[in-house]
């Protein structure tokens, strides 16, 4: 299935719920292959795509991400229901996916930008094929450690930017209105 690129940017929303059907290598691939095509400062393509679809892995990654998170957030600020979710053994971070996929950068100037126009070439190549992502950014910090920068086994002088989640989500997401436009016009 593939849809229009208006279609996938109008429809395409964070996906956390999914099928136990994998996501073939091909697709996967073919993902990869759009996300390279986004723009990146002075042409540097300075991108490295890590893909897990070990599910054991992503549990143990899922228990670690938790539990630093935990640990480094500032209890007056966070949020209730995200502590609560975080101390509930059932909550898996990234939700119980087939795969996913870490955007990382060399690091530099622009690594951040250039990661996340990859993103969302990712994302919305993925809408148009039927698949359901979501940029997981509970996982980002704990990403950016030794620890978690072994368990995917991230080359030194990369920044983990994106981990995003993909598979064939159980239901299509719903549309969530979007708020009028900040448009400040100069002429």
């Amino acid at each position: 299935m593939t849809m229009d690129l208006i279609e996938a940017i109008y429809t395409r929303r964070a996906a956390r719920e999914f099928t136990a059907e994998p996501v073939a290598r091909r697709m996967l691939e073919d993902l990869v292959d759009a996300a390279i095509q986004a723009p990146s400062a002075i042409n540097a393509q300075p991108w490295c795509f890590t893909v897990v679809q070990n599910a054991a892995l992503l549990d143990r990654m899922s228990t670690r991400a938790k539990a630093h998170l935990r640990s480094t957030l500032d209890l007056g600020l966070a949020p209730k229901a995200m502590l609560e979710q975080l101390d509930a053994p059932y909550f898996h971070i990234f939700h119980h996916a087939p795969a996913l996929v870490l955007i990382s950068a060399r690091a530099g100037e622009w690594a951040t930008e250039d990661a996340a126009l990859a993103a969302e070439n990712f994302m919305l190549a993925a809408c148009g094929q039927g698949l359901g992502t979501c940029w997981i950014g509970l996982a980002q910090n704990w990403l950016q450690t030794e620890e978690g920068r072994q368990a995917v086994g991230l080359p030194r002088g990369y920044l983990p930017v994106a981990p995003i989640i993909v598979g064939h989500p159980r239901e299509p997401a719903p549309p969530i209105p979007r708020n009028p436009p900040d448009i400040r016009w100069i002429d």
